[in-house]
Formats: C-alpha cells, structure tokens, sequence
C-alpha cells in the first residue's frame, strides 16, 4: 500500500479533493489531512490525521526500546561478570533485567517520540505552518495511479509532493515525486 502525499492550498480544494476521494472509493480510513487549522477541518467533516502520523511515537519508541535493551545486555554482562551479588543469582534475574531496562527505554522513546514531529513530515513543515493542507491518500498501486490521474485531472492545484511505499515503517523516508510522473 502507498501513501500518497498532496498538498493542497485551501480548506475549499481540501474538501473538494476528499469529496472526490470519497466519490473514487476511498473511504475516510485511508484518508488523512495534516494541517494547522484542525477546527476547519472538523467543520466540513474532512478526516483529520492521528498521533501515529503526526508525531515520531512509532520510530522513538523503537530506538528507545533498542538502546534499553542494549543497556539492559551490557548490564547484564557486568552484573554476570562482577557478580555483586554472588555466584548463585538465577539466569532468569539477567533476562528480567534485559526486559526491564528494554521497556523502560520503549517508555521513554514514546514520551520523546511523543514530543517529536514525524520525521517524514518535517520536510512539509513550513507548508503546514503557512496554511497549507497535507493531504495522505492511502491506496493499493492500481488505485494509486487511478488517485493521480483523478488528482491530475480534477485537482492540478493540489501538488503531488512525495509517495511512502508504507507510511507505518517509519524508518523509511517518503520519497520526492512529481505531479508528472508516471508513478
């Protein structure tokens, strides 16, 4: 599934867009807008964006969770190794201890990820702030070309930007696309 990044100039073009969106088959849950003016967005009932696409929850918490856990082994290693609290300490105390450790550093991932902007769209950032209206379309690849052409045709001021191949990794940057390309 792609995700289909279009930036729109105004509410009226956003809510034209999502009306023809609706009207090509694309229900509201694959239908998204990322904007500044989110009581605009809730008066013409335009499905706005959620925490999981606006803030970098996902991909800090796993980078907390990984370093937690590299922590938690290194501490485990020296608790092993020094053996503070003598020889007969049960292994299963050493995995706890991974776990822990790993979980606390996913905690604090999430409330940094939490505080954070989402990495792929922070290249949108000032358009978002100057009023603009970011638009993310998911669809499977023929839907996909059927949305550019529809958007091409219909909407030619409402600009392809970029296309994620799966907005849910979020380690993978969107990719820069042009209104022209074949997609």
């Amino acid at each position: 599934m792609n995700c289909l990044y279009y930036l729109a100039p105004t509410l009226v073009t956003t809510r034209q867009v999502s009306d023809d969106l609706h009207a090509a088959g694309i229900n509201d849950f694959f239908l998204h807008v990322v904007t500044r003016d989110e009581s605009g967005l809730k008066q013409e009932h335009i499905h706005s964006s959620n925490y999981l696409e606006t803030r970098d929850l996902i991909r800090d918490g796993l980078l907390g969770a990984a370093y937690g856990a590299a922590a938690g082994v290194v501490g485990a290693g020296l608790l092993k190794f020094f053996e503070p609290f003598g020889p007969d300490v049960p292994s299963v105390v050493y995995a706890v201890l991974v776990v822990v450790v790993t979980m606390f550093g996913a905690w604090v991932g999430g409330l940094t990820g939490i505080a954070s902007e989402n990495r792929k769209l922070l290249k949108f950032h000032d358009d978002i702030e100057a009023g603009k209206y970011l638009i993310l379309i998911y669809a499977r690849k023929r839907q996909g070309e059927a949305v550019k052409a529809m958007m091409r045709a219909k909407h030619p001021e409402a600009e392809l930007v970029a296309v994620d191949r799966h907005f849910i990794n979020p380690f993978r940057a969107a990719e820069p696309e042009t209104q022209n390309s074949a997609g």
